[in-house]
């Protein structure tokens, strides 16, 4: 599938300055005595595709949860856009940051989830329209616009009144990217978004997710064992283990030429 003009104009296009647009502090998080990600240091650019690579239990899909925040970081701070996600200044002091702060920040944060996370309940286009309407304050026509704009670029148009126990695995997940690019977010978080498709429904959405790094300028973050994805959409890999990120570098730095040795041992094992 290849994007059309309604991908440009329904998705973000931030600045390209280089300027940092994310950043983790010293993060630390841990799961009872479980230390998954250790003295995180990292930052992700506006407009660049940076993918996170590593073994299961290495700590990649905790930075997406924490983005989210779905879970917080025991030390250590998170920005996004320069301003912080879950602190805020109060009397000159760094604290734990309310609630309407963190939905102020994290509006501009969209993530595509494994097990897709559609409402049951709620049919196909109100499933992409309910967060631009309660959340961004989006009139309910322009909101639906926006929606059917963006099934036409996932080619779900004639699935729109259908409730997602009707569609298959692939077409949930279409339907997911679109509800998260509905809300016009500065960076897009995908988790392993095809580890729950069947194979032949992988190379669909993977293609969709090509034309969407290649036809905007939103910022990708991703986590990802599809290799070959990892290569063509990237302009930064970040090799995590044990909570750490032990070597970065452009895709063909780290795919033809690691300098770790346990980068290289898990490449060789994945590729």
């Amino acid at each position: 599938m290849s994007a059309d003009s309604s991908l440009s104009k329904e998705t973000p296009n931030p600045a390209v300055d280089g300027s940092e647009l994310i950043r983790f502090d010293n993060v630390t998080k841990r799961f009872g005595s479980n230390v998954v990600l250790d003295k995180l240091d990292f930052s992700v650019a506006s407009g660049k595709h940076v993918t996170l690579i590593g073994p299961s239990g290495s700590g990649k899909t905790t930075i997406l949860r924490l983005l989210m925040t779905l879970v917080k970081p025991d030390e250590g701070t998170i920005k996004v856009g320069g301003q912080y996600l879950t602190h805020e200044k109060r009397n000159g002091d760094l604290v734990p940051a309310g609630e309407k702060h963190i939905r102020e920040v994290r509006k501009n944060i969209g993530m595509v989830f494994q097990q897709f996370n559609l409402f049951p309940n709620m049919k196909v286009l109100r499933n992409i329209t309910e967060a631009p309407v309660t959340v961004l304050g989006l009139p309910k026509e322009e909101a639906e616009q926006r929606a059917r704009e963006l099934l036409e670029m996932v080619g779900l148009t004639e699935h729109i009144d259908k409730y997602p126990s009707q569609l298959s695995g692939g077409q949930q997940q279409r339907v997911a990217i679109a509800r998260a690019l509905a809300m016009r977010p500065q960076v897009l978080l995908l988790d392993e978004v095809t580890s729950a498709l069947d194979p032949e429904l992988v190379a669909g959405v993977l293609d969709l997710l090509r034309d969407i790094a290649r036809s905007t300028d939103i910022t990708m973050l991703c986590v990802t064992h599809e290799m070959n994805f990892a290569r063509d959409i990237s302009d930064q890999v970040l090799m995590f283990d044990s909570g750490r990120v032990i070597e970065t570098g452009t895709p063909e730095k780290i795919f033809n030429d690691p300098e770790n040795d346990r980068t290289r041992e898990f490449l060789s094992a994945v590729l």
